[in-house]
């Protein structure tokens, strides 16, 4: 059977593919939206140039994914689409390097690793950046080595759509600059390279044209989000991430990959490999360097295993690791599993923010009156009642909070309006009777032992002036 698999190496990518597509949408259909997917879907019925959060590429395809389904699982059609056709380049991009054998290596490699079906699962920024880093991988490459104007012109639009879908995207901009500056630097005499990066700015320029309107408060919003006022080294924070990229991209596989790329110091001498292992390098880089004062997800550097799984496959054929790829493979296969079955069978240990969603909003709705105007006491708990009530009305933060979409959409005059509270973990009356004269606690739902919702009827609001 496996030799059968081998043996049509591009038709059995292409089937994995499709199963794990078929199956992820299966699977995302049963687990209950997070309040990040919820406020991104938010957008999506409010399309703008870009937000304050996040560029605006996941609303833009989640617009219209709701042609499909405003259910979980069609929002969660964004990231299996973009993780499928992610799948599909890395398999045509690895051919190109080394042989369709290999390619279909790579595809069973970003398949089984944990990083990959996460990715699968949530509609978050993350989705597209994927989607468009691989295609920008694509294209860029083959602009490079092939040198034809289509090739060029694509890759400055998915250089474009990958800058809008999330700010870390300049890590693969930035790899690619350095490669034409140490081994392309004739490219510089190459019109098509001007015209591929004035495409991209084309692209980017309505995201940069709402940022200047906002006085770049999204950038700086994300400088701060990811930096520290501090410049003390934190050990504990760089073991964190470093011991994250071996777990989810699988301990076997994370080691032969660096190990490897180490040895071969970046593969400096084959341009085309060098290409590859720059994109993973930087990036890995620099979350590695902001580790050492801030604690790093390991999400933020999921675009570097896509170049990953492509020199991974290089690796273990040039070296034939054959054994190391079976046992990489088992272990990466056996923490997917786990993971997986333990987000339906243990949502509240793994995903409390997931877990009764939608029974929290329908009990807070059984206490609603004609004319009440809904709120949240957190930007996505306010998201979820909006995607979890009928007729998805509009939905507000109803006391300060960190700043977000609402602060930048809402008529403070229209603000406070009677209705219910919906809060979590924590009562919430001082800061409610900022706002209202009338603050009743009307419902507590205990979810989990930590994890307690209250339902506020609020009336009356108060006349505040805004400094």
């Amino acid at each position: 059977m496996l030799d059968k698999f081998y043996k049509t190496p591009q038709k059995s990518a292409y089937i994995l593919i499709l199963i794990l597509a078929i199956f992820a949408t299966l699977y995302n259909a049963i687990l209950p939206l997070h309040g990040d997917e919820a406020y991104y879907w938010m957008w999506s019925h409010d399309l703008q140039l870009s937000y304050f959060d996040h560029p605006p590429m996941i609303a833009y395809l989640i617009y219209f994914s709701n042609f499909i389904s405003q259910s979980e699982w069609g929002v969660r059609l964004v990231p299996v689409l973009a993780m499928s056709i992610s799948s599909l380049y890395v398999y045509k991009l690895t051919a190109l390097l080394s042989d369709e054998k290999t390619a279909l290596n790579a595809v069973v490699i970003i398949s089984a690793v944990l990083l990959t079906h996460a990715g699968y699962i949530f509609a978050t920024p993350d989705a597209p950046l994927i989607l468009f880093w691989t295609l920008s991988l694509y294209h860029s490459y083959k602009a490079i080595f092939e040198g034809k104007l289509l090739n060029f012109i694509l890759a400055g639009i998915f250089l474009g759509a990958m800058m809008i879908s999330k700010y870390s995207a300049i890590m693969l901009v930035l790899s690619i600059l350095i490669f034409i500056l140490t081994k392309r630097r004739d490219l510089f005499s190459n019109p098509y390279l001007y015209l591929s990066g004035i495409i991209a700015t084309l692209v980017v320029a309505p995201m940069l044209y709402w940022n200047y309107q906002h006085e770049w408060i999204s950038f700086l919003f994300q400088l701060d989000h990811g930096s520290s006022d501090s410049y003390t080294i934190q050990p504990w924070l760089i073991l964190e991430f470093v011991s994250s990229q071996f777990g989810v991209f699988s301990p076997v596989f994370a080691w032969i990959l660096f190990y490897y790329l180490v040895k071969e110091k970046l593969y400096f001498k084959d341009e085309k490999l060098y290409f590859i292992a720059l994109s993973v390098v930087v990036i890995l880089l620099f979350f590695l360097y902001k580790s050492f004062y801030v604690s790093m997800a390991p999400s933020y550097s999921a675009p570097a295993y896509i170049g990953g799984a492509i020199l991974l496959s290089i690796i273990i054929k040039k070296y034939e690791l054959k054994k190391s790829f079976v046992i990489g493979l088992v272990i990466a296969l056996f923490f997917t599993i786990l993971v997986r079955t333990a987000l339906i069978t243990h949502l509240p240990e793994l995903q409390r923010f997931m877990y009764k969603t939608e029974d929290v909003v329908n009990r807070m709705y059984t206490h609603a009156k004609e004319g009440d105007k809904f709120y949240g006491a957190h930007l996505t708990t306010a998201a979820y009642i909006k995607f979890y009530l009928p007729k998805h009305p509009d939905t507000d933060v109803a006391i300060d909070s960190r700043y977000s979409y609402y602060d930048m959409v809402r008529d403070e005059k229209e603000w406070h309006k009677d209705g219910l509270v919906l809060c979590r973990n924590n009562k919430r009356d001082k800061e409610l009777q900022k706002y209202y004269e009338n603050v009743e606690l009307i419902d507590t739902y205990k979810v989990l032992k930590n994890r307690i919702f209250y339902t506020y009827r609020v009336s009356n609001p108060k006349q505040i002036e805004k400094k």
